[in-house]
């Protein structure tokens, strides 16, 4: 059970960090491990929900 904490966390931090870089305009940053990917992919997830809000407007 902790790692599936670790990792949803991983997801939630990833996701702000995309949307916050995103803005910002920086190149998403990518670490290793599972509870890395996890954020990665909240990274990216960040990133594709900002462009998604931004193109409907």
């Amino acid at each position: 059970m902790n790692d599936l904490k670790v990792i949803l966390l991983s997801i939630l931090t990833g996701m702000v960090t995309g949307i916050v870089f995103t803005f910002l305009k920086f190149p998403l940053p990518a670490p290793p491990t599972l509870p890395g990917f996890m954020g990665i992919f909240g990274v990216w997830f960040g990133a594709f929900i900002v462009n998604k809000i931004s193109n409907n407007n």
